[in-house]
């Protein structure tokens, strides 16, 4: 057993073609907020309720780092998955439609806290993000709340 225990996803980064499409996606439509820039590294970093989702620019100091620009043959994520309050799934979909967004699935899914509703979508990227409600069953190994 390591000397630890993981609490949470503490923050996720995503390598942008076009960094203020990605920001206004995020803050405008998911309701993140900017915490810090570093724009000398072609870095923002969005707050996503606990926490963070950090933007970095390919053309920046560290987005040239990691090779090619995420496209169409290519992500360098699967999916973003940000647990939601006051899941309502007409309300959320009536929102991101208004926005443009393009909505994906909806379905019961298992997550970090247990079965429960949630909703697909695209960012600006095609990056997809999944907005999960609250479960309505628990974690296989109990650990719903811990």
């Amino acid at each position: 057993m390591p000397p630890f225990r993981l609490r949470q996803l503490d923050h996720v980064v995503l390598r942008v073609r076009d960094l203020a499409a990605m920001q206004a996606f995020y803050c405008d439509v998911l309701g993140c907020r900017v915490e810090r820039r570093q724009d000398e590294l072609g870095l923002v970093q969005l707050r996503a309720g606990a926490s963070l989702i950090d933007l970095v620019g390919v053309d920046g100091k560290l987005g040239r780092q990691g090779g090619a620009a995420p496209g169409a043959e290519g992500h360098n994520v699967d999916h973003v998955c940000l647990s939601v309050e006051g899941y309502d799934e007409a309300a959320i979909r009536a929102h991101l439609e208004a926005h443009g967004a393009c909505v994906g699935e909806t379905g019961l899914r298992y997550g970090a806290e247990g079965e429960g509703p949630s909703l697909y979508l695209y960012d600006p990227q095609g990056n997809m993000v999944e907005l999960k409600g609250p479960a309505i069953s628990p974690p296989a190994d109990g650990s719903a709340g811990t």
